[in-house]
């Protein structure tokens, strides 16, 4: 039989470790070499370029620099070029990679005592994955040598069969140490026959009938917290088990316990009454379970109560809360810097109140009035509105709302790709004051990217019934879900007049 040698996972760890440590040496030195040749290289570059654009930059001849730099701007290693004048003002930036910037060198430009410009280059960071496939064939050797070794120390270490046959006889002389009074003591049985002794099938019999017994007794008394006595004759029975009693022994003893327990009156010992407890802790049992089941089912039912008093379809609408959320799934947001995320905000919130504005003036919804000023933030906005008078379709216009500002926010997002600027798409969310926080949960876990999701009892639904068109959502996991649907459509003069508001609000922006 062939073994493996001790810990050889431990030392594939080792091995593993002293790899990864070697491989992260080579690219760190590596990238120190590289980033000391680029700063001598760079600055060699830049007073070329000064002493070759020294004409051209005094005369600010853009079109010259241009055709300097462009020769050095042509070289890997350089990510963006910029002369700028006396003044400070940019007449040549050449190169713009964000994502390769690295170190810069700035260098004034004289002429005599005069300064004429100043030029500053920057230089690509040293990428460690370059680094890793210029130098493969060193990691693929030492990958290779480390695993030798592994493979090495696995045949090498394994024990041999000298070493097994001594750790064999030590684990047997331990054994035979630990285990030898009771190894004596049966060979002393072994070799005194009389000892043991049986006395035919009866007493067998009458023996096992009294163990069963006094095992039964020794139970329940057990389970009153009393202490028996054969706990006490088991004690004496293993410090001497090769004198084991006989049958006439355990029914006195057996006896001499009932008759103790009959005195104190402490204990009723009977077979049957224990049969007639365990009975009782059984139907105790089963009602306890039946009670908890009670409890749950009445837990349950308060729950679907809550839940239909919450989705009842009886329940008139007042106030609709219109959320918008941004359908950020790398979260661009929390990396954005605040002179680009709150510009952006200002102007979502801008279009937003607009949009507001212009939809209200609609007589399709007089007696619908804006409670709060909504704002947008890195969680997005929420529009509340409000029905002044019972024949009010603020249902209607939460959603009108929603699918304006759903247009409205695909022309920003595409204007903002088009001019490679920072923009997201959006959900939104339309239901009444009492499923807000139910709806934004949707919109987390069901929400789609450019889309309206719309939670409404049947009083919402009557109110948008004639001009909008829904989508149930596939496979509904839970009652909002079944409850909600998405906006799938409106019809031709619904989609007409929400054009002319969208017009509206892009040229009153316009004006402003």
């Amino acid at each position: 039989m062939t073994y493996l040698a001790p810990r050889q996972g431990l030392f594939a760890t080792i091995i593993l470790i002293s790899f990864s440590l070697q491989t992260l040496l080579l690219v760190l030195s590596t990238e120190q070499q590289l980033e000391k040749s680029q700063a001598q290289k760079g600055e060699q570059m830049v007073t070329q370029l000064i002493n070759e654009s020294s004409f051209a930059l005094q005369n600010r001849d853009r079109v010259s620099l241009s055709v300097i730099a462009g020769r050095y701007t042509s070289e890997q290693d350089v990510a963006r070029l910029v002369i700028k004048d006396a003044n400070d003002e940019v007449l040549v930036p050449l190169g713009n990679a964000p994502m390769h910037q690295g170190k810069t060198i700035r260098q004034i430009a004289t002429k005599g005592d005069a300064v004429i410009g100043s030029v500053a280059l920057t230089l690509k960071d040293t990428s460690k994955g370059e680094i890793i496939a210029s130098q493969w064939p060193f990691v693929i050797g030492s990958l290779l040598l480390h695993l030798f070794l592994w493979l090495l120390y696995g045949y090498v270490a394994r024990p041999t069969k000298a070493q097994i046959n001594a750790l064999s006889r030590d684990i047997h002389e331990h054994y035979r140490q630990q285990y030898k009074p009771t190894t004596q003591m049966g060979r002393t049985a072994h070799e005194d026959p009389s000892l043991v002794q049986t006395s035919g099938a009866d007493d067998v019999s009458t023996d096992g009938a009294a163990h069963k017994r006094w095992s039964l007794f020794g139970r329940h008394h057990e389970d009153t917290g009393a202490t028996p006595d054969y706990n006490a004759a088991q004690a004496a029975q293993s410090d001497n088990t090769l004198a084991k009693p006989s049958a006439t022994d355990i029914h006195n003893e057996l006896n001499a316990y009932v008759q103790s327990q009959q005195d104190d009156k402490s204990l009723d010992i009977s077979a049957d009454d224990l049969l007639t407890s365990a009975s009782e802790e059984r139907a105790f049992n089963k009602q306890a379970t039946a009670n908890s089941t009670d409890v749950s089912a009445q837990d349950n039912q308060a729950h679907s109560t809550v839940s239909a008093s919450v989705l009842s379809a009886n329940r008139h609408i007042d106030t609709v809360d219109v959320q918008i959320v941004y359908d950020d799934n790398y979260r661009l947001l929390d990396k954005l810097a605040p002179e680009t995320a709150d510009p952006y905000f200002t102007l979502c919130s801008q279009l937003l109140n607009q949009a507001v504005t212009e939809l209200l003036k609609q007589p399709l919804l007089h007696g619908v009035s804006l409670l709060n000023q909504p704002k947008f933030d890195h969680s997005g906005a929420v529009v509340v509105l409000k029905a002044d008078n019972d024949h009010s379709k603020v249902a209607l216009a939460g959603v009108m709302l929603g699918k304006l500002y759903l247009m409205l926010n695909q022309i920003i997002y595409d204007k903002h790709r088009e001019l490679s600027r920072f923009a997201l798409p959006i959900r939104i969310g339309v239901s009444d004051d009492k499923q807000a926080r139910p709806l934004s949960n949707l919109l987390t876990t069901v929400g789609r990217r450019g889309e309206m999701l719309i939670l409404f009892p049947k009083s919402g639904l009557k109110q948008i019934g004639n001009h909008v068109q829904l989508r149930s959502l596939p496979r509904p996991t839970t009652v909002y879900e079944r409850e909600s649907a998405f906006f799938d459509g409106t019809n031709e003069a619904m989609m007409q007049r929400l054009i002319d508001v969208r017009n509206a609000v892009l040229l009153s922006g316009n004006e402003a």
